[in-house]
């Protein structure tokens, strides 16, 4: 293989990539049964965990069952025109159904074919094509990534909520960053949203990136754990890693490599997580970075602070994946290299 198997290009999918095998099975199973238990789930995670290629996965999944139609939309948009528009531009059968049955002309959607009432709302005018679908045994899934709160999109939770009330054949998946996903699931009237099942785009299994590094870089046991490691199981780590490992065609794990990657984490993720960060955030973040790791104890030692005016921005730096919050009484960095880039930031600063 000559080209690169690795990409750091957010949104194109890689040829070498480690699948969250575990969150696409579930979600799928779930979807293809007989007796749908969930109809809805939400992904979440930081910048560069893998949410979008995770959702190409399942609906590559999907698509590949004939029952399945698959619809990504944007957040932002008119939600129910937009899956209805696409309905009839590419599928056939929902073209010529709305073509005979439904007037949706005041909507820019279809033609209409005979003296029929326009259809006032296009929630009814879903439900009309959904009971359509059910009658062909189809199922519909929606897909919306980097979701974050509209009017538009918690207008289409709502609806969603009312059309899988009727048992109707529709399926809905959202992804976005913590607290984006947040906002919405606390949003009045989508208790609904709140209960849905959220996976977590967790750190990847080291062992797994390790024996990936040896069988596609062809590197030793050792390097190839060393380089594991230093990846902290971040998704986006693995790949600018394994990317300029080889380009350099290294065996080893070189001050280049490392610079590399340091530059493209930083340009891809990290000056966009930092500009987010308030200041007394990033305040808080340098004395964390002096370590990979210290007790919460040491760090309101070190900084005169209380625990009081630590909570906040301990709950900000765990929801923007800066920190890992799962070791009581530990404050751990989560993102790789993240002191580095810290120590860089001050330099030019």
């Amino acid at each position: 293989m000559n080209k690169n198997p690795y990409a750091i290009s957010f949104g194109r999918i890689p040829t070498q990539y480690i699948s969250r095998d575990v969150i696409i099975d579930e979600i799928t199973t779930t979807f293809n049964s007989d007796v749908v238990d969930e109809q809805a789930f939400k992904m979440t995670g930081i910048r560069g965990t893998g949410k979008t290629v995770t959702l190409t996965a399942i609906e590559k999944a999907l698509a590949e069952e004939k029952d399945w139609i698959i619809v990504d939309l944007k957040p932002g948009a008119d939600i129910t025109n937009d899956l209805i528009a696409k309905l009839y531009t590419d599928v056939a059968f929902i073209t010529d159904f709305i073509d005979v049955n439904l007037n949706l002309t005041a909507f820019g959607i279809g033609i209409s074919l005979s003296k029929k009432s326009p259809v006032a709302s296009l929630d009814v005018a879903l439900e009309k094509i959904l009971a359509e679908l059910e009658k062909r045994n189809k199922r519909i899934l929606v897909v919306i990534d980097e979701a974050r709160k509209t009017d538009a999109l918690v207008d289409f939770i709502q609806e969603f909520q009312i059309l899988i009330r009727r048992n109707l054949p529709i399926f809905l998946i959202i992804a976005g960053l913590y607290e984006d996903i947040e906002s919405i699931e606390n949003t009045d009237g989508l208790t609904f949203f709140l209960r849905a099942t959220k996976y977590e785009m967790t750190p990847l299994n080291i062992g797994v990136i390790k024996e990936d590094y040896k069988q596609t870089l062809g590197l030793s046991d050792d390097v190839a754990y060393e380089l594991a490691v230093l990846t902290k199981g971040y998704a986006f780590a693995y790949q600018a890693f394994g990317k300029y490992m080889w380009d350099e065609k290294c065996k080893t794990i070189t001050p280049l490599v490392l610079a590399k990657v340091d530059d493209v984490l930083a340009q891809k993720v990290y000056d966009k997580i930092w500009s987010e960060l308030t200041p007394k955030d990033q305040w808080y973040v340098r004395f964390i970075a002096e370590k990979d790791a210290m007790d919460a104890a040491e760090l309101l030692e070190i900084t005169k602070k209380s625990h009081s005016d630590w909570s906040e921005p301990r709950k900000r730096l765990i929801e923007k994946g800066v920190i890992d919050g799962s070791i009581r009484g530990k404050i751990v960095l989560k993102l790789p290299r993240f002191r580095e880039y810290i120590a860089n930031r001050d330099i030019w600063q």
